[in-house]
């Protein structure tokens, strides 16, 4: 791995490029975990303790100009070292373009070229019953999420406090049960997990957002929502929520270059305390945002 290096934008926003580490790593796994959907483990102990649940890394295959830019992958997990130090981090993805196609065939001891940790993360609110909702491949975000709420592990350089929840709820959908994946990491650490597939295969038959108000309005406590997946999906869980008068943050898949704030190419809508919508760069000041505030097309 290679020595740590900062990058300087001049940015002052919540991602702190000064503070931004960049290198190459060595891949330690890459195995497939449903159709299409695979788990990159990778050494780097710097971006491992540093992460918080919600930031994502910027990868890029080593040695090579096509795909030239790096992509961006949410933080799965963190992996701990023999002394039970943060050691390496886990990264699942899906295969649907060039660099994931190529990533998928990345064999141990290959490298990769990494920076992060990136992006303002989910903000550790206090919250007694913690509603997570995934479409696709949505669910990357969600399982440090739920090991923080549930009192499993912290994150985070100092490690951050984040007020135990008593319930954590997973609802998670996909095309059809052959995309649902690593279900039971998310039922290891004590999440209840609900499931729905468009095709009726496993779960329920219909969309993941129809999962929503019959976990909110049976809970025995107040739940706050979280969402990440395509930007329909985010829209419509947005809508639920304010109908259901609870509060929700999306993290939005903004396609981005950079990651860093210099090029501008991951720009969405956010409305300001005005109501007045301006472009704000999610890999900066998102990809976490209240939902209320995001204007969906």
């Amino acid at each position: 791995m290679t020595e740590d290096r900062c990058c300087t934008s001049g940015d002052d926003g919540p991602t702190c490029p000064d503070r931004i580490w960049q290198g190459t790593v060595t891949v330690e796994e890459n195995v497939l975990l449903a159709r299409d959907t695979y788990r990159v483990r990778f050494a780097c102990p710097e971006l491992a303790r540093r992460v918080v649940p919600g930031q994502f890394v910027m990868l890029r295959l080593s040695g090579v100009d096509d795909p030239l830019l790096g992509r961006p992958m949410a933080m799965y997990d963190v992996v701990p070292g023999d002394d039970g130090k943060p050691w390496g981090l886990d990264v699942v993805y899906l295969t649907v373009g060039k660099m994931t196609r190529w990533l998928a065939k990345v064999e141990p001891g290959q490298s990769l070229e990494v920076w992060g940790s990136l992006g303002n993360g989910f903000p550790p609110t206090e919250t007694e019953h913690l509603v997570m909702v995934a479409g696709g491949i949505g669910q990357t975000p969600f399982l440090s999420l739920a090991k923080e709420y549930l009192g499993g592990q912290t994150f985070g350089d100092p490690p951050r406090e984040v007020p135990k929840a008593k319930k954590v709820t997973l609802c998670y959908g996909v095309q059809t049960g052959e995309f649902l994946a690593a279900v039971h990491d998310f039922e290891q650490v004590g999440v209840e997990v609900r499931l729905s597939t468009d095709d009726g295969s496993i779960g329920h038959h219909g969309l993941v957002t129809d999962l929503i108000a019959p976990v909110v309005e049976s809970s025995e406590w107040p739940c706050r929502i979280v969402c990440c997946g395509p930007e329909p999906m985010m829209a419509a869980a947005a809508g639920i929520a304010k109908e259901l008068g609870r509060p929700c943050q999306v993290s939005l898949e903004t396609p981005m270059a950079c990651g860093v704030g210099i090029c501008f190419s991951c720009v969405a809508k956010i409305r300001g305390a005005d109501g007045r919508w301006d472009y704000r760069r999610t890999c900066v000041e998102g990809p976490v945002f209240d939902a209320e505030r995001v204007q969906f097309d």
